[in-house]
């Protein structure tokens, strides 16, 4: 059904690319993802932290009905922060933002295959149909969760750039990071590593394991041919279910890393005061710009992660 239409991107590779490969092109696709939505993450980040004090307690604006709030939608919020702050605040923390996932997405996303390969060949399954799915989950698990304790520095300091005041609290990201080291320690930098390990394992678990599934779905019925087109949809439906599984995470890690010391006790801490504010439906705040974001993001990062594994490959080979 899908052999004769026409090949978009580079043609699929004959055998698998080299750890090497993954490792460069998982980071690539993050960063060039990262650069193609990034207004989209920092008003997500302004939206989740709207009513918090970056510098003393929950501010009394916390309170406030959601119709009083500054921000009020995504769209909304990026014309606010492009009208007060200039359009080169919708960019603020890009770099760190650029470092975080030149480490994160090259251990996450690059290591999967392997790590997956790993559990697979000593608890898998005989039948070399079986789709081991508690083991994928295991290994989306396990590349998260380490990769988030690599980075966990840079996500502090792009998140606090992104949130309001970011710009005036910080003179670049390497003056963030002296900043937090010389007044919270080396510990403040990896303020709310435990919420992020959560989130970030949550995460990568349920968008690597989705879009395994979905894009193994399609090519098995023969619905597309592997490709640009495939890698779509299999991104959009991951988006959608990663960020299902990931917001309430996403919005304690967001309010908690961009808190002032002190301000909550510890990340349980930071989601009782969420859940006694607002409700369960607090969890969710933010949900339809994080979708937008994140599923925008993968769309992204998936396509231009495979057509960099085969561009880098054939590059590789030829040289």
């Amino acid at each position: 059904m899908c052999k004769n239409r026409k090949m978009v991107g580079f043609k699929p590779l004959d055998r698998e690319p080299t750890l090497g490969v993954k490792l460069i092109s998982a980071g690539t696709a993050g960063c060039l993802a990262d650069i193609g939505t990034y207004p989209l993450d920092l008003a997500k980040v302004r939206l989740m932290t709207q009513g918090e004090s970056g510098t003393g307690a929950v501010q009394a604006a916390a309170k406030l009905a959601p119709t009083q709030f500054k921000y009020k939608s995504l769209p909304g919020t990026i014309a606010t922060v492009a009208k007060e702050e200039g359009l080169l605040a919708l960019y603020n923390g890009l770099v760190p933002g650029l470092q975080r996932q030149m480490c994160f997405a090259s251990i996450r996303l690059g290591l999967y295959d392997s790590v997956k390969g790993f559990y697979t060949q000593y608890f898998g399954s005989e039948k070399p149909d079986a789709k081991n799915i508690p083991l994928r989950i295991a290994a989306g698990i396990s590349t998260g969760g380490f990769a988030v304790i690599c980075a966990q520095p840079t996500d502090v300091v792009k998140i606090r750039m992104q949130a309001p005041g970011g710009k005036q609290r910080y003179n670049g990201s390497l003056n963030a990071y002296r900043t937090i080291a010389r007044t919270e320690g080396i510990r403040g930098l990896w303020k709310g590593c435990l919420p992020n390990v959560a989130r970030n394992a949550i995460v990568n678990a349920a968008e690597l394991v989705s879009y395994d599934l979905v894009k193994e779905t399609i090519l098995h019925h023969k619905l597309l041919s592997d490709n640009i087109p495939c890698h779509f949809v299999s991104a959009f439906c991951a988006g959608f279910i990663t960020t299902i599984f990931a917001s309430p995470v996403d919005v304690v890690k967001t309010r908690f890393m961009n808190s002032s010391k002190g301000q909550y006790k510890g990340a349980l801490d930071c989601a009782y005061v969420l859940f006694k504010e607002r409700g369960f439906f607090g969890f969710y705040k933010g949900f339809v710009p994080n979708y937008i974001r994140l599923g925008s993001w993968n769309i992204l990062m998936f396509i231009l992660f495979e057509q960099c594994k085969r561009g880098y490959s054939q590059i590789g080979s030829s040289s």
